[in-house]
């Protein structure tokens, strides 16, 4: 009877570690590259930013950090916007607390928004009052 529950519990000690280890293979890997060329319409700028972001598809779970210099004043917002591929504007998305660089954190998405992610059509840009629609944008793409 020992012999068997001991079994038991490491089967399912192995499969708790295989489910671990097939949650995080699933990761998604996700960048942009922030310019002023980007923008619609294109904005002249000396800013200049990356994006990295980190999704996991089983639990929509979105990590992003953002850094960025040269802007032509304080950032006064930023964000993810989507639906809208390359060229086009699109309605906020994701939100971020602080508009500060860096900025890091966490979003929880919908599966429509997850879709639109991984297809590529997100972006996120930053906005300065002297380019209130946006003053640098990179394009979501893995």
């Amino acid at each position: 009877m020992q012999i068997g529950l001991v079994r038991l519990a490491a089967a399912t000690a192995v499969a708790g570690l295989l489910a671990i280890s097939s949650a995080s293979a699933q990761n998604v890997s996700l960048r942009a590259t922030l310019n002023g060329a980007q923008e619609v319409p294109a904005v002249t700028t000396a800013g200049n930013g990356t994006a990295t972001f980190t999704f996991n598809p089983a639990t929509r779970a979105l990590e992003y950090e953002i850094t960025y210099t040269g802007l032509s004043g304080p950032a006064t917002g930023a964000h993810i916007h989507g639906p809208a591929a390359a060229g086009a504007n699109a309605g906020v998305m994701v939100p971020f607390a602080s508009p500060a660089s860096p900025i890091r954190g966490t979003a929880n998405l919908n599966e429509q928004q997850a879709t639109e992610l991984l297809a590529g059509r997100t972006y996120v840009n930053i906005h300065t009052a002297a380019n209130g629609g946006g003053e640098i944008r990179g394009q979501i793409t893995r």
